[in-house]
């Protein structure tokens, strides 16, 4: 490590995720020691174990060992300070007086301290609180953020209460991302008028919220996540170009996104889903137990090549008689590439064996299907079939079987599908519930 030049040693250094691992570095290295303060980002995290053993033993508190490091730095230009996910399932019952206030990150009188040290360079900043500490009072780091760090360019702050008083706007602001934030602004007046330059906007499970509409000229990416209060959700943003929007009953959704490449939509009721046509939208992802009227009373646009359908639940049996693969097609009629979740296919199945698939329309562009099985029988493979006997220029079928799926079921489905559509590229798979999907085989 000795010969290696200045710059790449620094280089290392910058990249530990964990500037404790940094600090013990310096007690064992001269060379390390030597060039801490060239290191340009601070990043500490409170880990379970560290939290566990601070309250059995006596160790430095969290709050001094950021402080240490913060003091010790120069020309710093990314800081996070937060604690891991794993303590997030904590209760106040667990709790003790002594440490009521050594993990609440967005404490105004800590962040004074430590962000004036830093401020003038500071271009990411990053503070994850401990919720349990932070739900129950208000900060205004907010407003300390925006007046000291006119360099920032990336702002992120979690599991916190968060007041909008005393916010100044920030002109180089581009990303900013509120995640489990109480906070202090209905109708988000204060976040649009204070980073009106903002390109990337993450709103994660944010409350607080009443009639909230996102307003920005420069957006390109949005993902934002409403919980249940809000009925009235706007996002007008003339340059986004791709959207992920979780949402569960709004009375009203306006979106005027004229550019919208790329869109994720997951709803729990569409009643009040309706919105102008998408010009440009490519891409396209929709999540909702309400999927027929969500898909048939709704606008997408006629671009859309990539297409993926979640239907959560098995939908009613009337909706079933109505609700087939056919459906799918006639709303998005040029898709190459069809992607259906094993409750959408158990679905348009039993629309199938209702009645068949007759008069599709758009059944020349499909190219590709991509499905989840959940549980395989003779069925499919008439209806694989069928599918293929309508789609003329289907040519790749990627099926996924559950992974309690009989294998000798498994191995007819496959046998089945195989032999009788040699024009077909197959590719299978196993799925389960929260796990990834696992390719096991490819074939022609």
């Amino acid at each position: 490590m000795d010969e290696l030049p200045s710059e790449l040693v620094v280089k290392i250094l910058n990249r530990l995720n964990d500037s404790a691992d940094l600090a013990r570095s310096r007690v064992a290295s001269k060379r390390f020691n030597s060039l801490w303060r060239e290191v340009n980002a601070v990043n500490l995290v409170c880990t379970l174990s560290r939290y566990s053993k601070s309250r059995s033993i006596a160790v430095t508190p969290f709050k001094t060992v950021f402080m240490n490091l913060i003091e010790d730095s120069r020309n710093v230009r990314s800081v996070s300070v937060g604690v891991d996910k794993a303590l997030s399932g904590m209760s106040f019952d667990d709790l003790v007086e002594d440490d009521s206030d050594e993990l609440y990150l967005t404490d105004i009188e800590f962040v004074k301290v430590w962000l004036p040290r830093v401020c003038d360079d500071l271009e990411v900043l990053s503070i994850s609180d401990f919720w349990i500490q932070s739900c129950w009072r208000r900060s205004d780091v907010l407003a300390i953020i925006s007046s000291n760090c006119s360099k920032l360019v990336k702002l992120e702050v979690k599991n916190a209460w968060l007041s909008v008083v005393g916010l100044t706007q920030m002109s180089n602001l581009r990303h900013l991302t509120l995640e489990f934030i109480r906070l202090d602004d209905e109708n988000l007046e204060k976040v649009n008028d204070c980073f009106p330059f903002l390109q990337v906007l993450n709103l994660i499970g944010v409350g607080g919220l009443k009639e909230p509409k996102i307003h920005f000229l420069h957006l390109e990416s949005c993902h934002w996540t409403v919980s249940n209060a809000p009925l009235s959700l706007a996002i007008v943003a003339p340059n986004l170009l791709e959207l992920r929007l979780k949402c569960n009953k709004p009375k009203s959704l306006v979106l005027e996104t004229p550019k919208l490449v790329k869109f994720s939509l997951s709803v729990d009721d569409a009643e009040g889903v309706s919105f102008s046509e998408f010009r440009e939208l490519d891409t396209l992802e929709v999540m909702s137990p309400d999927m027929y009227r969500l898909i048939t009373n709704t606008r997408f646009g006629n671009k859309i090549r990539k297409l993926a359908v979640d239907s959560v639940k098995s939908i009613e049996d009337s909706e079933r008689l109505k609700f087939g693969l056919g459906t799918i097609l006639e709303a998005f009629p040029v898709i190459a590439s069809l992607t259906l979740s094993h409750v959408t296919w158990s679905n348009i199945k039993t629309h199938f064996q209702s009645g068949g698939l007759v008069h599709m329309k758009g059944t020349d562009t499909l190219k590709q299907i991509t499905a989840r099985v959940e549980t395989s029988d003779y069925t499919d493979v008439s209806f694989i079939r069928s599918i293929l006997n309508n789609c003329k220029g289907l040519t790749d079928m990627r099926l996924m079987m559950h992974q309690d799926t009989d294998p000798g079921v498994r191995d007819l489905l496959i046998s089945a599908c195989t032999m009788s559509n040699p024009r077909v590229r197959w590719s299978w798979g196993t799925w389960s519930e929260g796990g990834e999907d696992i390719w096991v085989s490819n074939g022609t």
